[in-house]
Order: C-alpha cells, then sequence, then structure tokens
C-alpha cells in the first residue's frame, strides 16, 4: 500500500506526460510530412529536368510528377533548371502549410569527355 501522500501521484504524472507524447508524435509527423514533400518535389524536378535535356515540356513533366496530395505545385524553368515548390500540408487544422523548395538541373556536358 502506498503512503497517504503518495496517493495519486501516478495520475498527476500520467496528466503531465500524455499532452508531452502526443505534442512529440505530431511534431515527428509533422516532419515526415514535409520530408515527404521535400523528396516528392525532388523528385518532381528531377522529372522536368530530365525532359527539359531531352527537349520534351518540362514544366508539364514537373507536374506530372508531384503526387495527387500536394498539387497544386508551382513549377519554374530556367533553362536546364527545374525548381518545382508544394506546400506540405499541415497535420494541425487552421496551421499554414509549410512551403517546400526543391530545385535541379542536369549539366549537357556531363558525360561526354
Amino acid at each position: 500500500m502506498l503512503p497517504k501522500d503518495e496517493d495519486g501521484q501516478a495520475s498527476a504524472e500520467l496528466v503531465m506526460v500524455v499532452p508531452l507524447a502526443l505534442l512529440a508524435a505530431l511534431v515527428v509527423g509533422q516532419l515526415a510530412v514535409a520530408g515527404w514533400a521535400l523528396a516528392s518535389a525532388g523528385e518532381a524536378a528531377r522529372a522536368g529536368a530530365r525532359a527539359a535535356h531531352t527537349g520534351a515540356d518540362a514544366a508539364a513533366a514537373a507536374r506530372q510528377a508531384v503526387p495527387e496530395a500536394l498539387a497544386p505545385a508551382e513549377v519554374d524553368v530556367d533553362g536546364a533548371e527545374v525548381r518545382v515548390t508544394v506546400d506540405a500540408p499541415a497535420l494541425v487544422p487552421g496551421l499554414a502549410a509549410i512551403p517546400v523548395v526543391a530545385s535541379t538541373a542536369l549539366d549537357p556536358g556531363a558525360g561526354l569527355r
């Protein structure tokens, strides 16, 4: 049996720890969503750069490579460089989406040495 002065201590500790654990889980989840958005934007930028390298429509290729959950994407093509901006959705309703940017370019002279 617990002494009288320790009655309810476990309940008080639980009340403090559960919200902190939930907040930590939410932060980890948001970081995972932002990482997925960055990886997806990078894949889309590479698809656009490959299309630009072959003379195809780089912006259309990049937009097509963006997952539906991140559409619409902003795509900027500057010569061989393709820059894709997407908004990573916020896990908490009411918070702003996190803008994520990835860019890449293929070097037309690479591999021709």
